[in-house]
């Protein structure tokens, strides 16, 4: 039982890169699978797929390398945890490297990418960052 399942989840997919695996296996929830849709739609991840796994729901994830097998996410991390989380207005949504990464922010419309928040000039928490 861990008591942060999406930095569990980040944390995965870190040294899944770390060792160029081509996919990595995260216990699945519909929270993750939100996230990692962003992050496929964002161009950072390959693919994510719920698929069974002795009768669990586990979330594949297809990592995304760039020539020479150097792999497109530098960074990934976890901003807001359990025991400190990270709200921000609608005109503090984070940019991230000047806009060249992305925070992926959990509003009242849903989880989205930094962008669409400021396009729709709403805040929220901040979940992860990643560039």
């Amino acid at each position: 039982m861990t008591t942060d399942p999406i930095a569990d989840m980040l944390t995965r997919i870190r040294n899944a890169i770390r060792i160029v695996e081509p996919t990595v296996d995260v216990p699945g929830s519909k929270f993750k699978k939100a996230i990692a849709d962003i992050l496929v739609k964002e161009g950072y991840l390959k693919s994510a797929a719920m698929v069974d796994v002795d009768g669990k729901a586990v979330l594949r994830i297809g990592l995304k390398y760039g020539p020479r097998r150097t792999p497109i996410i530098k960074s990934i991390r976890r901003i807001s945890t359990p025991g400190r989380r990270n709200y921000t207005k609608s005109e503090g949504v984070p940019v991230v490297r000047g806009g060249l990464g992305l925070a992926v922010i959990s509003t009242s419309q849903g989880l989205m990418a930094d962008r669409d928040a400021r396009r729709k000039n709403i805040g929220g928490e901040v979940i992860c960052e990643v560039w």
